[in-house]
């Protein structure tokens, strides 16, 4: 099971040359700009959810193996590709998963101890947050961006609001007015949280494979020459008939 088709179609995207990769990199700009999701840009790939490879504990080996608990299909089909080194995207890919959905069996996972907690904060508050664990508040805390003081500082500003009967305001909206987390915070995750909703699915046709392609190339070039040589057999077969109802007129 599991053909690793999201590093070779990335791989193939990094062999364009430069001029190309500028212009892909400037409409990918502009389409992430589109969404107020420019933050993504500076993301750094040890601490996207989406590139990180899990690591099976002994637990989750053992189980893997020996299918003790009895667990549902796609958490040992997920937990194999774990084994194999594969990052979220490409598990998500080869089980046409959404994102939501393998995040979901990524947390269960790390819970059950199948799997190693990710070393990265923003790693697992954001496996939580898309999978629906964590709330905004809690996603905020365990990724150090917000302090648990500011949390319950925030909340302790909301239920005096309430209290008072001025206008609900939104938790997040709260954080905000004090300034322990900006909006473009919120944006951000909010239209990652929507966008994991979707299911993504690359092609194989997508990703050429080189080998395969000079293979049916040389056969092309072979067939190619073979009905040359057969149309010219039959020209020659005909100039020779030609040459011979010339001589016999003659």
């Amino acid at each position: 099971m599991g053909k690793n088709i999201f590093k070779l179609y990335l791989a193939k995207f990094m062999e364009l040359p430069l001029w190309v990769k500028q212009v892909l990199y400037v409409k990918l700009k502009e389409d992430i700009s589109r969404y107020n999701c420019t933050k993504f840009l500076d993301a750094s790939s040890e601490e996207m959810f989406s590139l990180y490879a899990p690591t099976l504990t002994f637990k989750g080996r053992t189980e893997l193996d020996e299918h003790k608990n009895g667990l549902d299909s796609n958490i040992y089909n997920f937990l194999s590709l774990c084994a194999k080194d594969y990052s979220i995207i490409e598990i998500s890919l080869n089980m046409f998963l959404t994102m939501e959905e393998t995040a979901k069996y990524f947390m269960f996972c790390v819970e059950q101890n199948y799997l190693e907690s990710p070393e990265a904060d923003e790693i697992y508050a954001m496996a939580g947050f898309i999978s629906g664990k964590f709330k905004t508040g809690e996603y905020f805390t365990r990724n150090k961006l917000l302090s648990f003081d500011q949390l319950q500082k925030a909340l302790e500003e909301q239920q005096k609001r309430e209290d008072s009967g001025q206008k609900h305001l939104k938790c997040l909206e709260i954080l905000d007015s004090m300034g322990f987390v900006s909006a473009d915070d919120h944006k951000v995750i909010f239209q990652l949280q929507e966008e994991a909703k979707k299911r993504f699915i690359l092609d194989y046709n997508l990703v050429p494979d080189t080998e395969q392609s000079f293979q049916n190339s040389e056969e092309k070039t072979s067939a190619e020459i073979e009905a040359l040589k057969l149309e010219n057999k039959k020209l020659k077969e005909k100039l020779l008939q030609l040459l011979r109802l010339v001589k016999k007129n003659v």
